[in-house]
């Protein structure tokens, strides 16, 4: 054997690299949450996981008075970047890296008439896919959150993925998290209907982290999903007046709040409360509810035969590490190519938000959303963190 043979046997497998793209990065933003576990490893309960890659570039949009993601950089030595291009490149002009992680959430953009915060995530997932092009080669991406604002826009993004024929993931730590109980609809379960329920942030960012997790047990039903048929969105006294009418179950309501972490001192109708009804094209009903003295994360469901079933997705407040299941199924797409979520309950998800936002923007229409015949069918078993976390 030749000594460069030798060698190359003996080496150890190279680390696969990946570019991390953030809007802002101070303590306890997402991209402390995402990126630092990338640099520094993470723990899921009580398992604990080196850093998976090698984190090769760092490009921030906006420095923050409080930043960190220069000072890490510099202590892992991270190449800092003056732009997107230059992240994926790496000074080669052509795409250097097995992945990008984008993390566009918090920062200085602006809102609109809807409370839809404009985060440029199309804008620079477009800057990704033309290096895609320019290369002829692509590589795994990640979005945190939902994949825009705009419907036409993340439709667009779902669309470059599939013809480049790159794997795309996106969403948010709250369905993938720790849950209290331990509780997943087996697939394929009857189901009358479904509840999830938030605290008080009633902005776009905050009622996706409530319409996702409501998603990640109605998608569990029988037939998987089929899609959304129409919207509406609902505050004050119409939402209980929406209960009287039968628009959503209060029994659902009731096992969710007995779940809990921290219960809230008032009665729900003395909160601010804020309601998503959700009409399934295959006659599903199911509803989100923003209630402001709510600080936890709750899902129930009402199978047709038995009680009502229900659970909290936690928040460990201490050391964020709701994030780590979520960084856990990126870098298990980043090693196989396969996304152990799949996106088109981030796409769905997407576009029902934008339409409760329009709905809201119109003093609670009901919008029929024939653009959302998004199918397709949950895993056997769903991804979330095990045990009680911490």
């Amino acid at each position: 054997m030749k000594r460069r043979q030798f060698l190359a046997l003996a080496a150890p497998p190279r680390k696969k690299r990946i570019a991390c793209l953030s809007s802002t990065y101070h303590v306890r933003s997402h991209s402390d949450n995402f990126i630092t576990r990338f640099l520094e490893g993470y723990w899921i309960h009580e398992a604990h996981y080196d850093p998976p890659f090698e984190v090769a570039s760092l490009w921030i949009d906006q420095i923050h008075p409080g930043d960190i993601g220069q000072r890490l950089a510099a202590a892992y030595n991270v190449a800092l970047a003056p732009d997107i291009a230059g992240a994926l490149t790496l000074g080669t002009g052509q795409l250097a890296v097995d992945g990008v992680v984008l993390v566009c959430e918090h920062g200085n953009y602006p809102h609109n008439e809807k409370d839809q915060h404009l985060y440029p995530r199309y804008e620079f997932f477009e800057q990704v896919v033309n290096v895609f092009r320019r290369s002829g080669r692509s590589c795994p991406v990640f979005v945190d959150k939902h994949l825009s604002y705009d419907w036409a826009k993340a439709q667009q993004m779902f669309r470059w993925s599939r013809e480049l024929g790159f794997p795309l993931m996106a969403g948010s730590s709250v369905p993938v998290t720790f849950r209290r109980p331990d509780y997943d609809p087996p697939r394929g379960l009857v189901m009358d209907s479904a509840l999830a329920v938030g605290g008080g942030w009633v902005g776009d960012g905050g009622i996706f982290h409530i319409l996702e997790t409501l998603q990640a047990f109605a998608e569990r039903r029988r037939g998987g999903e089929t899609g959304i048929r129409a919207v509406r969105l609902l505050k004050g006294d119409e939402v209980w007046k929406a209960e009287k009418q039968g628009l959503w179950r209060r029994d659902l309501l009731d096992a969710a709040l007995a779940r809990q972490q921290k219960p809230a001192p008032q009665r729900p109708e003395e909160m601010k409360a804020t309601l998503g009804l959700i009409e399934y094209r295959d006659g599903f009903t199911a509803a989100t509810l923003a209630l402001s003295g709510v600080s936890d994360y709750l899902a129930a469901v009402k199978p047709k035969h038995g009680p009502p079933q229900a659970t909290c997705c936690y928040i460990p407040i201490e050391n964020s590490n709701n994030f780590s299941m979520l960084v856990h199924a990126i870098t298990r797409m980043i090693a196989t190519g396969q996304p152990p979520l799949d996106v088109r309950r981030t796409l769905l998800v997407t576009g029902a938000l934008a339409s409760l936002m329009e709905s809201g923007h119109q003093q609670g229409r009901r919008l029929e959303t024939p653009h959302l015949t998004i199918a397709y069918k949950p895993p056997p078993q769903s991804w979330y963190a095990p045990g009680e976390g911490s």
